[in-house]
């Protein structure tokens, strides 16, 4: 590559700290410690990563030795950057969709096939990650999929034979499987839009990764996921089997009308508002009453309903994107990032394959350290934005290698929210069934075959350099790197 080249993608420093360049990376240290030290006590939530990264922001002020003035205005100046508003615009329509489709039954729907078809044990654990990876890829949230498929499908898992842990990994597995590939999902819009990629793109070029981490993982649900026995309980499964209901499967006509708008290549948000629409019809056909879409109270001015509950639920995701984009404007402004994507180049020694093995590893550190998958992708984009840009790597591959491990390494560490979220869930579920126990995070972290899956392949992928493809004249992905 020409020194040309290489200076065109660097930034010179704008802001000077205390203590040298790398104290502009306080405030995002600050918020990393904060982050995995909350993890470790077993409380995670994006509202507390959001105090962190402020007061982590607070920290960088005081050690600046620029005008504050001008580290303000650098920290607006990143928050202001337009991946943020596409992610966060995203993030709404995607809830709202998300939202009115669990409200008018999709996932009764799910449930019912898995139950008609009369399956149990492993078979029940396999048939279970399958439609959660349907379910996620159709909702785009992992930690909806989790919460909903726990509380209906593993009770009636119990109750037909499946093992319990096993049965639980795979309805997280599910979950990371549709994070990973939605086009709705924050991960996908966050992998796509940071490193200025088609999130239609992104998806049909990662399609490959996430089968072949799906396939080996099923066959393990098969393997593992039966105890040879069933709880007989007929109280219980008929309480699972009033639960499912087959009319929720006519909202598989938005989803699939997202999903093929989505690959024709139109705007994530064209394709999100043809399903919103769509299945606002059909919720409204059945006769379901308008207030489940939005209900506006004039006389106490509560506001409820689908589209609004939908909207709620990522405020303060939206926040935490706009503060840590900041941080991280703040630590490339420093000349941080510089020295970062130097001892990148250091290590690639001018090989393709070096290079995208420190987007690899710096990405799993990032994720084991933050354990939020949105965060974790958040604060490493830029550094595999700026190392896949020296290497000519096309935008699509460098986003399928950043979302296929955040989406699944945040996913498998015991502090992180996929499983903290299944302990909490499962706890609440053996106050109600006497044949389900509480079980702690180290005894379901081994059985969440996809989440172990998918980045042994992106790993793989990275080795052989299966689906590597380089930025062209016009663009557009090649194999010939003539940078």
């Amino acid at each position: 590559m020409s020194n040309e080249d290489t200076e065109s993608n660097e930034t010179e420093p704008t802001l000077k700290f205390r203590g040298g360049v790398y104290t502009g990376a306080v405030p995002m240290i600050f918020f990393i410690i904060w982050a995995v030290t909350f993890s470790l006590m077993g409380i995670s939530s994006e509202a507390l990563m959001l105090v962190g990264m402020i007061i982590g922001l607070m920290i960088g002020l005081l050690l600046s030795k620029s005008r504050w003035k001008d580290y303000a205005e650098t920290l607006f100046t990143g928050m202001s950057q337009k991946i943020a508003f596409v992610a966060i615009a995203a993030y709404f329509w995607a809830g709202m969709f998300s939202t009115v489709l669990t409200d008018g039954g999709f996932v009764d729907g799910l449930i019912w096939v898995g139950l008609e078809i009369g399956v149990e044990g492993a078979v029940f654990t396999a048939l279970t990650f399958i439609l959660a990876a349907l379910f996620g890829t159709a909702t785009g949230t992992a930690y909806g999929t989790i919460t909903a498929f726990l509380f209906i499908m593993l009770p009636a898992g119990v109750a037909l034979g499946s093992e319990p842990v096993v049965l639980i990994g795979a309805i997280i597995s599910g979950g990371i499987f549709g994070d990973n590939l939605a086009p709705i999902s924050d991960t996908t819009i966050i992998s796509a839009t940071t490193q200025k990629a088609d999130i239609p793109g992104v998806v049909r070029t990662r399609f490959k990764y996430a089968i072949a981490a799906a396939v080996p993982a099923t066959i393990l649900f098969l393997i593992f996921g039966g105890n040879g026995g069933s709880t007989q309980n007929a109280g219980n499964l008929a309480e699972i089997e009033s639960a499912a209901n087959p009319e929720g499967l006519i909202f598989l006509i938005p989803f699939a009308a997202v999903l093929i708008i989505a690959f024709l290549g139109h705007h994530i948000l064209t394709s999100l508002t043809w399903g919103i629409v769509i299945a606002i019809i059909i919720t409204l056909i059945k006769g379901t009453p308008p207030q489940s879409i939005l209900s506006v109270d004039v006389s106490t001015g509560e506001i409820d309903g689908a589209l609004i509950n939908g909207i709620s639920g990522y405020f303060e995701l939206s926040m935490l994107l706009l503060f840590i984009l900041g941080g991280t404007y703040i630590l490339e402004s420093s000349g941080v990032m510089n020295k970062l994507i130097a001892l990148g180049e250091k290590f690639a020694k001018g090989v393709v394959k070096r290079a995208e093995l420190a987007m690899y590893f710096t990405t799993v550190l990032f994720s084991i350290l933050i354990t939020h998958n949105a965060a974790a992708g958040i604060t490493v984009s830029s550094f595999v934005r700026r190392v896949g840009e020296k290497y000519n790597i096309h935008g699509y591959r460098r986003a399928n290698v950043l979302d296929g491990i955040i989406s699944s390494v945040a996913g498998i560490i015991p502090w992180g929210g996929h499983v903290l979220l299944a302990m909490t869930t499962v706890a609440t579920l053996s106050d109600s069934y006497d044949f389900i126990s509480p079980v702690n995070p180290t005894e379901m972290v081994p059985y969440i075959f996809h989440g172990w899956a998918l980045p042994i392949v992106m790993f793989m992928a990275v080795i052989t350099g299966w689906g590597l493809k380089f930025t062209g004249p016009d663009g557009k992905p090649t194999k010939q790197n003539r940078s």
